[in-house]
């Protein structure tokens, strides 16, 4: 093995001609991609039409945002040799004036080698060469000779996961493991759904997988699009940069009440009432009160067409209500005739019956002609009167309001004890009711009933297993023919919906037949943190695997029990905070506003994480409900046994905060650990 380390201050002489050649061409990569942007930006228009300009401008726009310089991240990171050829692997693909590739695109073909090759499975390569950077200058370099069977021994791979956190998540390019890069190539067809243990890197495992496909079927996906969903809007911000830093950046990236933000939420459930209305049971009692509000036709509607006025015979508009109906309640969504869909259908069916007996008296009626019939306020007030057209938020409002209309709708499905849980007074408006995030997905439902849901071509989706059953088919509505990336964690699991196993959630987003790929190697996480969060699992997830840790830290966990909070919880972060990157200090929800103030009292830079992943100095108090997907450096745990009492599935929310440490973590507890945590 040919190595120099990666700390400036014992990096190669500079008279290392390896170190100097790479350095060239580090340089040689960074001209390149200056001029990439100029010529993009030097894109002339030629004046077609005013469509073609703005087409013109708005892909120059997009290809320079995915070129778009960041100082800190270099134009590659690794580099294979094979016998005959040497590529520098990098997050983009640079070339020079010429079309010479300087610089091969991670997702490429030919950058596959880098991630999977080994000592006994070298894949073509004499050499991986891995790089160290400080400040965008590169600093060192180890070479691993796969040829001759030697794979290193991961310094340099070690630092940049080891690298401290701060600001949002970074992309894991230059670290990709074989397991992960298995997931992340996966084909765009293939729906995957990842079983990822803390610090295994799912969530960068899901959005490298959207890069990915986006790369390699960049024609498809710009007209489909690419959607993430994740649990809340600090996780949103904390990744927000992961895409664009790989030069993706147009994909949506939201929450589930983002996604079915279609009623202003201005209330909160109780938990049991949120809980039922995240039941899968409420989507058959919307689609009863949907299509039960479908009236038997009573009597010959007269449509007038081309000057005259045609008899359509009740049997015959039952017949043609009845047979729409049939179509609008088929279980396939795919072949299903939507509510608003079904009325303009029916209109067409009329004037299409006067045209049959118009023509069958030798007339010859237009196209036209027919389609003035099925406005006519003839049709329209049959319409009206049998098949209504219903506005979702309307829908759900009645069902919520309106006991007769609930338990017409809900009868053998829901018990009384259960309708009278729904229930609540009725509003003046519609807009100003009391609306609840259940009940916006309640609304999204009753929307995606009407009318059809515009789909992606892939679905990422993180946290998967806190989905209720209703918000997974807020999801699945947005899938249409497209594939799906499922992210999450059984033993993370805090909702009152949460599975034990995959196969409910899988079945609820549309794609039952989803393989699940299991990672259980920690790449984040010291061994000596998550063996001590892992004595959870038998109480939190009996069945799952314990996941095990690629490093140890020796010193990295600490619990102390103090007997009072706020001078130990001061000298703590105090010490940690002279360190670098970041430190979160996680409490039960409650305790947030006396941690926050003890810490300022101290004289420490203390803000509280907002629910949009704000927070407005170095150290963050986080309330443990939004601790799901962030990491810190240092974490310094207050009170666990409060977290663990504040909620049903307490212990898993303590699982979930145990493991957001990437160094350090220190827990403090006045009260006693839960049992398994002092075996």
């Amino acid at each position: 093995m040919s190595a120099t380390p990666t700390d400036t201050t014992t990096s190669a002489t500079p008279t290392d001609p390896v170190l100097a050649a790479e350095r060239a061409h580090l340089a040689l990569a960074g001209d390149c991609l200056t001029g990439m942007r100029a010529a993009a930006s030097a894109v002339a228009d030629a004046g077609v039409d005013a469509w073609a300009s703005e087409r013109l401008g708005a892909a120059r726009a997009e290809r320079l945002r995915s070129l778009a310089a960041d100082p800190g991240v270099p134009p590659f990171f690794g580099r294979t040799d094979t016998a005959d050829e040497t590529f520098h692997i990098g997050r983009r693909h640079v070339r020079d004036a010429t079309g010479r590739p300087v610089v091969i695109d991670w997702r490429a073909p030919m950058s596959r080698p880098f991630y999977r090759a080994s000592a006994a499975d070298p894949q073509g390569l004499v050499r991986r060469r891995r790089f160290g950077f400080s400040g965008g200058e590169l600093t060192g370099y180890e070479d691993e000779l796969l040829g001759a069977g030697d794979e290193g021994d991961g310094a340099l791979l070690r630092q940049e996961i080891e690298r401290p956190r701060s600001g949002p998540m970074r992309d894991i390019v230059a670290t990709i493991a074989p397991e992960q890069d298995e997931i992340v190539r996966a084909p765009l067809a293939e729906s995957v759904c990842v079983q990822g243990a803390p610090g295994t890197g799912k969530t960068a495992v899901g959005l490298h997988r959207a890069a990915y496909l986006l790369y390699t079927h960049g024609g498809q996906l710009a007209r489909t699009g690419v959607l993430v969903v994740g649990p809340n809007r600090a996780f949103l911000r904390y990744i927000e940069q992961v895409l664009p830093t790989l030069g993706e950046v147009d994909v949506e990236q939201t929450t589930v009440a983002g996604l079915t933000g279609r009623v202003p939420v201005r209330a909160q459930d109780r938990p049991e009432v949120a809980a039922l209305k995240g039941d899968a049971r409420m989507a058959q009692v919307l689609e009863r009160a949907l299509w039960g509000a479908i009236a038997k036709p009573a009597d010959d509607v007269l449509v007038p067409l081309a000057g005259r006025r045609y008899r359509v015979p009740v049997e015959r508009l039952k017949r043609h209500v009845d047979d729409l109906r049939r179509r609008g309640r088929v279980a396939d969504d795919q072949q299903r005739l939507h509510h608003a869909a079904g009325r303009e259908r029916l209109a067409l069916l009329l004037a299409e019956d006067a045209r049959r007996q118009k023509e069958e008296a030798g007339g010859s009626p237009t196209d036209a002609e027919t389609r003035r019939a099925a406005r006519s306020p003839e049709v329209r007030a049959f319409c009206d009167a049998v098949w209504p057209a219903r506005d979702p938020a309307g829908l759900v409002a009645d069902l919520l309001t309106d006991p007769a209309v609930l338990a017409r709708a809900a009868r053998g499905v829901l018990t009384d004890d259960e309708q009278a849980l729904l229930l609540r007074p009725a509003t003046r408006s519609v807009r100003t009711a009391p609306w609840t995030e259940a009940d916006a997905v309640l609304v999204d439902e009753a929307a995606g009933l009407v009318e059809r849901t515009a789909g992606y071509g892939h679905v990422v989706v993180d946290e998967a297993q806190d989905l209720s059953p209703m918000q997974c088919r807020a999801v699945a509505r947005r899938l249409a023919a497209g594939s799906l990336t499922v992210l999450g964690d059984l033993a993370q699991a805090t909702s009152p919906w949460s599975p034990s196993e995959w196969a409910p959630t899988l079945a609820g987003l549309g794609r039952p037949d989803t393989a699940v790929r299991p990672l259980t190697r920690g790449y984040r996480v010291p061994a000596e943190v998550l063996d001590y969060a892992n004595r959870l699992l038998p109480a939190i997830a009996p069945g799952l695997p314990a996941a095990t840790a690629v490093r140890r830290e020796p010193g990295a966990l600490e619990v102390r029990p103090v007997a009072d909070l706020a001078g130990p919880l001061a000298d703590v972060v105090t010490a940690l905070a002279a360190g670098p990157g970041s430190v979160g200090v996680v409490c039960a929800d409650a305790a947030v506003p006396g941690v926050a103030r003890a810490l300022q009292d101290a004289g420490l830079p203390a803000g509280v994480l907002a629910d949009d992943g704000t927070a407005a100095e170095r150290v963050a108090v986080v309330p443990a409900t939004l601790a799901k997907g962030l990491e810190f450096d240092a974490v310094v745990v207050a009170d666990p046994a409060a977290i663990a009492a504040a909620e049903p599935r307490g212990l898993n929310r303590l699982y979930v905060v145990l493991t957001r440490a990437v160094s350090t973590l220190v827990v403090l507890h006045r009260d006693d650990l839960p049992a398994l945590l002092t075996a």
